[in-house]
Formats: C-alpha cells, sequence, structure tokens
C-alpha cells in the first residue's frame, strides 16, 4: 500500500502536476495583463512564430501595440524543432515564474494567458487587454528567455 502511494506522489510530481498552483505566477483569479477573452465577440488575429535562427531565440513579431479593451486572437505556431511557450503577463510576474520553472523545468502550460507547445506545434490565445501598460510574453522555458525568446505588448489608453 505504501508503495503504491509513493509511486502515485512519484508518478504526479514527475508530470508536473506536483507543483502547487501557487507557484504559478500567470494564474489565479488575478491576470497582470488583462483577461480571457470573449469568444463571441471580435478579435484582431496575431500570428506569432516561434523559432531559433543562429543560436539566437525568438517570437516573430516581438512587439505589438493594441488598444485598451481589445482582444487579440494570438496563433502560435513552433516553426522550431524543440518546445517553447508563449506566456503573457507582467515582466515582474514572469520573471517570478521564471524562478520556479529554473526549479520544475518540466512544468507544461495549457492556461488561459500561457501555452506550451511541441516542435511544429500550433496553438491559440484569446485575449483582452483591459489594463493599459507594457506586458510581455516569454518563453520561461530554463536558458530560452535568456537567449532572446522574450516580446512586447503596448498597451494603449
Amino acid at each position: 500500500m505504501i508503495r503504491s502511494v509513493l509511486s502515485l506522489v512519484a508518478t504526479t510530481l514527475a508530470l508536473g502536476a506536483g507543483v502547487p498552483a501557487a507557484l504559478h505566477a500567470h494564474e489565479g483569479p488575478h491576470f497582470s495583463a488583462g483577461e480571457p477573452g470573449d469568444p463571441k465577440k471580435p478579435a484582431r488575429t496575431v500570428e506569432i512564430l516561434m523559432k531559433e535562427e543562429y543560436g539566437a531565440m525568438e517570437y516573430v513579431p516581438n512587439k505589438i501595440e493594441v488598444k485598451r479593451n481589445e482582444q487579440i486572437r494570438f496563433v502560435l505556431k513552433n516553426v522550431d524543432v524543440q518546445t517553447h511557450e508563449f506566456l503573457l503577463a507582467s515582466v515582474a510576474d514572469n520573471q517570478k515564474h521564471a524562478a520556479v520553472m529554473k526549479k520544475h523545468p518540466e512544468m507544461e502550460h495549457d492556461d488561459p494567458n500561457g501555452k506550451s507547445l511541441p516542435p511544429k506545434g500550433t496553438a491559440e490565445i484569446l485575449w483582452r487587454f483591459s489594463k493599459p501598460g507594457t506586458f510581455e510574453f516569454a518563453c520561461l522555458i530554463p536558458g530560452h528567455r535568456e537567449a532572446g525568446m522574450v516580446g512586447t505588448v503596448v498597451v494603449k489608453k
């Protein structure tokens, strides 16, 4: 019995589910960069490519401007041969979460404001930018942000 419980705990931790929700800086009742979008309302589509080229990791484009309360449908395309992420939050929240990812690099995201994409994978995020300011999207897989995989969203009033 004890061996079964220990096996279950080890499997859960290995899958990343053992990371407490409180450690996910981008989750919870608050999202620092706005809120999930409403699929019944219009949205502007922005395609974001994720790739590595000549040792630099990047998003293309790596900067977008939106109007406050504008809804954006991010179409994410990982055109690379390795896994990448897209996490939309404030710089401070992404930096906190990056520190957690260093301790739990197996963590994967399928959240309203963040997706992990396998090589050649695609995903979508529908987001409403309800707060003015400058926010970022970043890949928090250890080493990727440092290699240049970060972008900016400027929300104008």
